[in-house]
């Protein structure tokens, strides 16, 4: 009898618990990043668990907060982040400033560097580990096969047909795949990557005039952002 009532115990915590958790799917949280061109929306992926709740706190805490987007390359990316572009002189060397701590590499086969991903900087540790801050967002461009191939060939791992479909049709940064952990992706406000992308610079890649981030999070129903945004989820 104790037997069974340990059992049916189990059972109902197990249920309780699937009920929880589906429950806690039903909603997820919407990143909005603000700068003087305009606002994205980034969602941030559940298969990158220890980035997404390090973002999520960042944000939350206010630390990106009025950092810049300090390097920028047309085609490339824009990156930002770095807790030394708070109030830096124009003069200022950016882009080695971290927050005390890196994260553990969470890089997956099926999260790649398409347009509009959100993925971590690093240095050149050996285990990939990410900065604790410091991110981009990808712009990249349309590839044609043969080039394609060249990029697939620098990449860290195989791209799948999926992915090269998408380098052909949407664009993205290939040969960086495998190699940085890719940990969300802009829904809404691509243009504005675009835009920053193209600002005046200097020969260190520095906009000529600073551009500003204020970073906020909400906890959204799925649904809603599907709705809004066109993003479909998965599962």
């Amino acid at each position: 009898m104790k037997i069974n009532r340990l059992i049916l115990l189990t059972v109902f915590c197990l249920s309780a618990y699937n009920t929880f958790a589906q429950k806690k799917s039903k909603k997820d949280y919407l990143v909005t990043i603000t700068t003087d061109f305009g606002k994205m929306r980034v969602i941030l992926f559940d298969e990158t668990p220890k980035h997404k709740e390090n973002f999520i706190k960042l944000s939350k805490d206010k630390f990106y907060n009025d950092l810049l987007f300090h390097r920028i390359i047309k085609d490339f990316m824009i990156q930002g982040g770095d807790p030394n572009s708070r109030n830096a002189k124009p003069d200022a060397v950016l882009g080695k400033g971290d927050n005390g701590y890196k994260v553990p590499a969470e890089i997956s086969p099926k999260l790649f560097h398409r347009k509009g991903a959100l993925a971590a900087a690093r240095d050149n540790n050996p285990k990939k580990e990410s900065s604790g801050c410091q991110f981009y967002i990808v712009e990249g461009k349309k590839w044609n096969k043969s080039d394609l191939d060249k990029q697939a060939a620098r990449a860290a791992r195989k791209l799948t047909d999926s992915q090269r479909k998408v380098y052909e049709t949407e664009g993205g940064t290939p040969h960086l795949d495998g190699a940085y952990t890719v940990f969300g992706q802009v829904i809404d406000g691509i243009d504005i990557v675009d835009k920053i992308s193209i600002q005046p610079k200097d020969d260190r890649d520095r906009p000529d005039k600073d551009i500003k981030m204020k970073v906020s999070v909400k906890k959204m129903r799925k649904k809603k952002i599907t709705k809004k945004y066109g993003y479909v989820f998965e599962g």
